[in-house]
């Protein structure tokens, strides 16, 4: 919900390749560069803008002092159409953002009645009172419109600047500033800030944009298979990238001008005819949704047996809506006598091959399809390390099995890295190998 008086239409402009937008993101706050919170502001940003063809210029991440935000800002605003903040919003002393920005732009602060009736509703909808410090978030800029936070007290804020003193020609910017938590700043940069940026500076081209996701390929193997075929369409303009994180590459096809829609859809066609099965996915879904999704389809339910991976494929799919009409039961037998008395693991099969082991590993996957009396099972184990491998059985080593009521699949697989890619990797295999058990995919690597 975008709220405040319409001023949009003082400086409407439309961009294209000549006339490129210059965009700048500053994200303040001292526990960025202090390294005690991540910095995911960035890539989530530039991912929403890209997919609708913005594209950022520069980027940087300053401390939460004035001279720090207020030189980052004025640097910016010397070159940049529309400039977007993150953080220093909020009710406490180190929030200041705001408080600097209007001294540099010397717009003074005035209180939003409406933004304050907004804060005690969030406060008295939760049963509490409100501290009359959080009002301080009410007081924004003169000449100031506002985003509405759905999901927290601090609203974002929007900000002309016609003429822009701290540009020798004086062309107009934008500065536009949202709350630091992604759980506020993510819902108001989708749902409000990305449909007034493209009503109110729209791009002259037409722009599309599409993304293939896969599991457990190569990105030299996929782009290895698909260069040959796609090379007459990059030649008119379309652009192949691929995005490679551990155990994962989207394949992203971009295009622009009149012949965009009609690139795009030639490259995907020639993917998906040559990939087929192996694209589990477009855009934002995730293997677990798509795996959920096949399995409600077909009225299967499921049980999970883990061990080096630590109850993390329960926890990614029951963050899956629906997950509770597909899941079974998951036991986490870390330890061997879990193994025995939870899944009838044999103790004398522990013992002769070790818990980490292809006997083991099949009689997991066994023991949770028998105990659970699910239609589907999966079952890891594995050495996350740092320590505990071997020559035969080094760090990374993971057995990980998949059943129905008919077959056992297993595979052997080396994830030589630490704890947490380690059990994020495992996790996306199985999750992979079940689904395409599901489907009737091939099970072979590729």
């Amino acid at each position: 919900m975008f709220a405040g008086k319409d001023f949009i239409g003082s400086f409407h402009h439309s961009w294209n390749g000549l006339d490129q937008m210059h965009i700048e993101l500053i994200n303040t706050g001292s526990e960025l560069l202090l390294g005690q919170t991540r910095n995911t502001h960035q890539a989530w940003i530039a991912k929403q803008l890209s997919e609708s063809g913005y594209l950022l210029s520069h980027q940087c991440t300053v401390s939460d002092t004035g001279p720090a935000i207020q030189g980052a800002l004025r640097e910016a605003l010397k070159r940049a159409d529309l400039i977007l903040t993150t953080g220093g919003l909020g009710p406490t002393s180190d929030d200041r953002t705001r408080d600097f920005l209007s001294e540099l732009i010397e717009r003074r602060l005035i209180k939003s009645e409406t933004i304050v009736e907004h804060i005690r509703n969030y406060f008295e909808g939760r049963g509490r009172v409100m501290p009359e410090q959080v009002t301080i978030q009410a007081m924004i800029p003169e000449g100031c419109e506002y985003f509405v936070n759905q999901f927290g007290t601090a609203p974002g804020l929007l900000i002309p600047l016609d003429p822009n003193p701290f540009r020798a020609s004086g062309k107009p910017a934008w500065i536009a500033m949202f709350p630091g938590p992604p759980r506020e700043l993510h819902p108001m940069f989708r749902d409000q800030f990305m449909p007034w940026l493209e009503r109110t500076l729209p791009l002259d081209q037409a722009y599309q944009c599409r993304i293939l996701r896969t599991s457990g390929l190569g990105e030299s193997w996929i782009e290895e298979r698909l260069s040959k075929k796609l090379a007459s369409l990059m030649e008119q303009g379309l652009d192949v990238g691929y995005c490679a994180r551990s155990g994962e590459v989207d394949i992203r096809f971009t295009a622009d001008g009149p012949e965009a829609e009609s690139l795009i859809h030639q490259s995907t066609a020639i993917t998906y005819e040559d990939m087929g099965p192996l694209i589990y996915g477009e855009g934002e879904v995730s293997l677990e949704a798509v795996l959920i999704e096949a399995c409600k389809a077909r009225g299967l339910k499921m049980a999970l047996a883990e061990s080096c991976t630590g109850g993390g494929m329960a926890h990614v799919i029951t963050n899956v809506p629906g997950a509770s009409e597909v899941l079974h039961c998951g036991v986490v037998s870390y330890a061997n006598e879990a193994k025995t008395n939870l899944l009838s693991v044999p103790a004398p099969l522990i013992e002769e091959h070790g818990a980490v082991s292809e006997p083991v590993a099949r009689a997991m996957v066994e023991g949770a399809l028998k105990v659970s009396g699910a239609d589907l099972a999966l079952a890891v184990t594995g050495i996350a390390g740092p320590s505990g491998g071997s020559p035969e059985k080094p760090v990374g080593t993971v057995f990980i099995a998949v059943a129905d009521r008919s077959r056992v699949h297993l595979v052997k697989k080396l994830n030589p890295y630490d704890r947490e890619t380690f059990k994020f990797v495992t996790i996306n295999q199985g999750l992979e190998l079940l689904r395409r058990m599901v489907l009737g995919i091939s099970m072979a690597d590729e």
